[in-house]
């Protein structure tokens, strides 16, 4: 693990201060496979995928420590970087073998995956089984288990079927999509594509070299700048709940129950005011924000 997890930070970071964040009143032990999952689970249905800092004129602050206040002493989300930072210092601290590891986000709208190392991810190694662990995607493509690291094998979760393919040494990650139903295509959501699009979704490709947090922080500045970015452009506010996820973007709020029926995710939406954007971060996703939010959605669609 980066030296961000060590030295004179580890005696204001207790690992049951974050149980407590999370509601979690499992056991610890053994450090296998069922253990993990049931921390992962509590993990995402307690801590939102999050950009409001961005959008409250804050800065979404870099390391270890800024991540560990923010999360467990504030009662806030954050994006991959924070949520995964977070999450491989907990499994580290039980005892897990875990590796930082970086991948390349899936742009639909580019048709390729980002040039820049954008993603944080993790790799758990529990009797000799590899597994990728992301508590940091958020919204659709959040996976509910670790996936295991075998090339072509299909894995079938709550939220869908996720598949890891290995090409000369890159791996890509996907999900196969269910269909939807949803009285509303037109508004659109960040990560649907539409009736027409059933079969396989893109998210991510990644390499298995071990990253230090330290390669991030470019990104970590570039993807709360970059006019072009998804999250400047996106105020956005995620988390799962025990049938689906629930999501702020904008104005708009929108709520998925899995496998619905007859294979198919129930989707629905409900365009907000002002008023009452703030009283749902409080109600829904239990976030109170010391400054105030500007929402904001605007199209990734280069204009013409």
């Amino acid at each position: 693990m980066n030296s961000a997890a060590g030295g004179a930070q580890r005696t204001t970071m207790k690992l049951k201060d974050y149980f407590a964040r999370i509601s979690y009143k499992g056991p610890l032990q053994p450090l296998d496979l069922k253990t993990l999952t049931a921390v992962l689970q509590r993990h995402i249905r307690s801590v939102p995928f999050e950009n409001l800092n961005i959008h409250c004129g804050e800065t979404i602050e870099f390391g270890l420590e800024a991540v560990y206040k923010k999360i467990v002493k504030y009662h806030r989300g954050g994006w991959c970087l924070e949520n995964n930072l977070l999450f491989s210092w907990v499994l580290q601290t039980m005892g897990y073998d875990v590796t930082l590891l970086g991948s390349h986000v899936y742009v639909p709208q580019e048709n390729k995956y980002d040039d820049g190392m954008n993603h944080l991810l993790l790799k758990v190694v529990i009797d000799g089984k590899a597994y990728v662990v992301d508590v940091g995607f958020g919204i659709a493509f959040q996976m509910w288990q670790p996936v295991e690291l075998v090339s072509g094998k299909e894995q079938t979760q709550k939220p869908g079927t996720f598949r890891i393919t290995e090409d000369n040494g890159m791996w890509y990650f996907d999900k196969l999509k269910r269909k939807v139903y949803s009285s509303d295509f037109e508004n659109k959501s960040l990560y649907f594509d539409g009736p027409e699009d059933l079969t396989c979704k893109k998210i991510f490709a990644f390499t298995l070299k071990p990253r230090s947090i330290e390669e991030f922080r470019e990104q970590n500045t570039i993807l709360q700048t970059a006019p072009d970015s998804l999250f400047v452009k996106k105020s956005i506010c995620s988390l799962q709940t025990t049938t689906g996820f629930q999501v702020l973007i904008g104005w708009t709020l929108t709520e998925a129950k899995y496998d619905y029926k007859d294979n198919m995710d129930l989707i629905e939406r409900t365009t907000l005011t002002d008023e009452e954007v703030e009283k749902t971060l409080k109600e829904r996703f239990n976030i109170r924000l010391k400054k105030k939010l500007v929402p904001r959605n605007e199209s990734l669609i280069p204009a013409s």
